[in-house]
């Protein structure tokens, strides 16, 4: 799985628009400035959450942006799904190699280890909220099973 700026912006745009809830919409020029993002990309991502209903837009003067329902209501896959269209690509459906090989009537025994990897990756996005991504670094990091583990390396490519 790679993440793309796509779901990385997405999901700072929308803990942008958590963190103000109950001030009243924003811009998507406002977001990009303020957490420092292209504001077309922004733009194109925020329509992208709107679409998916995650958030709702407003016109006008004092219009702009904010979350549709309450934070602890919005998924981190929610957000991923709607910016990128997807959580997880599974390579055999998107890319087959042929259709003898990745089609739905053959044998393949790769297949039901990216299914399941894609179910799991589903589920742990699932349990994450919104709000719960409001909460200090060592909070979400216990939430999510990784407080004994420490700082996970970044993976260099």
């Amino acid at each position: 799985m790679r993440i793309t700026t796509w779901a990385e912006y997405g999901l700072i745009c929308s803990l942008h628009l958590a963190r103000r809830s109950g001030e009243g919409p924003v811009t998507g020029r406002d977001i990009a400035t303020q957490e420092r993002l292209p504001a077309d990309y922004v733009e194109q991502i925020l329509l992208r959450l709107r679409r998916a209903g995650i958030v709702a837009s407003t016109r006008g003067a004092r219009g702009g942006y904010a979350l549709s329902r309450p934070a602890a209501d919005v998924t981190v896959r929610d957000v991923i799904t709607a910016s990128e269209l997807q959580t997880f690509e599974l390579h055999c459906v998107a890319h087959p190699v042929s259709d003898e090989r990745c089609g739905d009537a053959s044998q393949c025994s790769i297949r039901p280890v990216w299914q399941l990897l894609q179910r799991r990756i589903d589920d742990v996005l699932a349990s994450v909220s919104l709000a719960d991504l409001l909460q200090p670094e060592s909070s979400v990091r216990q939430q999510v099973g990784l407080a004994d583990r420490g700082a996970l390396p970044v993976l260099q490519s």
